[in-house]
């Protein structure tokens, strides 16, 4: 089977690592020219197509693959002034890999359906090493079809792709449950964090502690270099982008009238510290913004 023309919009951190891996494994590639894209030369060296707008991008390409900050990118990619759709193929597959809130994926979902298109959310789990490396983990709201058919494509960038359910909006669903727990997760441990530095206890041995019994798993290993050494590289995820993602999640809860007091404890906690400038710090540094609040 030949390989469809791919189109990409948001050659970010993470959108890279989903283009290049695209490319050196022979998917005609293309990408939407944007002044927050990852340096391209890679891209370019590999034969991509560089596309001035979204109506180049849309008309040359097979699978549009979505992978921006949040719903408001999404919608004003797909439906903006200029956007995707206006110039969709017909049976055109939209791939949105971003994270955005479910009712607006359903609406969204519908407008490619009435444009030709179709539709599956694909958002991602893991760190831009891992998108790098090929090794996403995918959640996949999509047709049972669909999902078949598009499984070598996403195989291409994903090591592990999960079928959340056959609705559009699964995915994303899925998605913000994980990152209410993961990014949870790391907001508590560091509040844990500077309560112990407070009481005199060594970061090294609260972490050692931890990494013994009930507090290890993937959330302590990307805090605990901060901790440590003051390394946040290992979860370059900014506080904005935690505070976005609990808000998308808050709002969900609220919406289908489940219990979400932790979260909107956890959300409050990300909203204080954005609101006071430190929004673009990487989330393990919220430790240091907790251990110095008066």
């Amino acid at each position: 089977m030949s390989k469809q023309r791919v189109g990409i919009v948001g050659v970010g951190l993470m959108g890279h690592g989903i283009a290049l891996n695209l490319a050196r494994k022979g998917w005609p590639l293309g990408y939407l020219d944007h002044p927050g894209n990852q340096p391209t030369d890679d891209l370019d060296a590999l034969g991509a197509t560089r596309h001035p707008d979204r109506t180049a991008l849309a008309t040359a390409s097979e699978v549009v693959i979505l992978c921006v900050t949040g719903t408001p990118q999404v919608e004003d990619v797909l439906l903006g002034d200029g956007g995707v759709l206006a110039s969709l193929r017909p049976g055109t597959v939209v791939v949105d890999c971003s994270t955005a809130v479910p009712a607006s994926t359903a609406r969204v979902a519908a407008a490619v359906r009435e444009a030709g298109g179709r539709f599956l959310d694909a958002p991602m789990t893991r760190t831009p090493k891992e998108a790098a490396e090929g090794r996403l983990n995918l959640l996949v709201g999509a047709e049972p079809d669909l999902f078949e058919a598009m499984h070598p494509l996403l195989s291409a960038f994903a090591e592990n792709i999960f079928h959340a359910g056959a609705e559009a909006g699964a995915g994303h669903t899925l998605k913000l449950l994980h990152n209410y727990v993961s990014l949870g997760f790391v907001t508590l441990l560091a509040e844990s964090a500077a309560c112990a530095g407070r009481a005199g206890i060594a970061p090294e041995v609260l972490v050692e502690v931890l990494r013994k019994g009930g507090g290890h798993g993937a959330a302590l290993d990307r805090l605990s270099p901060f901790l440590i050494s003051g390394d946040s590289s290992p979860m370059q995820f900014s506080i904005a982008n935690a505070r976005k993602d609990l808000s998308y999640y808050v709002a969900m809860a609220e919406g289908l009238g489940a219990e979400r007091a932790v979260a909107a404890g956890v959300l409050a906690d990300l909203d204080r510290v954005a609101e006071a400038g430190h929004g673009a710090d990487h989330l393990p540094r919220i430790a240091a913004h907790f251990a110095a609040k008066d």
